[in-house]
């Protein structure tokens, strides 16, 4: 009895060994998502001529600073199709400990600059772009936009996401 439970063990052991090697054990701890970048809007609908605030988010979850941040954010696929939908982005602001101030760029393109990087470990920065409706824009359908971003820590280590998905605006007519 005692030699079959020792060959089990052994056996397991052996096992244990070999997955380790070859990556299929468990981590034994893993570093936490390093910036996750959320998306929240002022309202859920506006009218043709109104506005909605478009914030997003990104928070330095590893132990390192974000030194670099590039993102992109593109109309959605189902956005594109209604070419009634007339929009644009008429302001940004980064969101500081003394109080808002002017992003360095506004528009669809290139907006990691605007997070005021570095960002130190456990701290966020939010951007906030004014999502401007146009008043001849269409109705009854929905604006929304993805995202994908490339942050770069001072411990050299990179991550890249996307696409990330802002919350839906549905322009109504009144």
């Amino acid at each position: 009895m005692r030699s079959l439970l020792n060959r089990r063990l052994g056996l397991a052991a052996v096992l244990a060994v070999v997955l380790a090697l070859f990556g299929l054990a468990p981590a034994a701890s893993a570093d936490p998502a390093p910036a996750p970048l959320t998306f929240s809007t002022s309202q859920a609908t506006t009218t043709p001529g109104g506005s909605v605030e478009l914030s997003m988010t990104l928070t330095n979850n590893k132990t390192y600073d974000v030194w670099f941040v590039y993102q992109t954010i593109d109309p959605t696929w189902l956005t594109t199709q209604r070419p009634d939908l007339k929009y644009s982005f008429s302001s940004c602001t980064l969101a500081t400990a003394s109080g808002s101030t002017p992003c360095a760029g506004t528009g669809p393109a290139n907006l990691g600059q605007n997070y005021g990087a570095t960002i130190p470990p456990g701290q966020s920065r939010t951007v906030t772009l004014t999502l401007q409706i146009a008043a001849d824009s269409g109705c009854n359908g929905n604006i929304g936009f993805y995202s994908y971003y490339y942050a770069e820590f001072s411990d050299s280590s990179s991550t890249s996401a996307g696409p990330v998905y802002t919350p839906e605006t549905r322009v109504l007519c009144a």
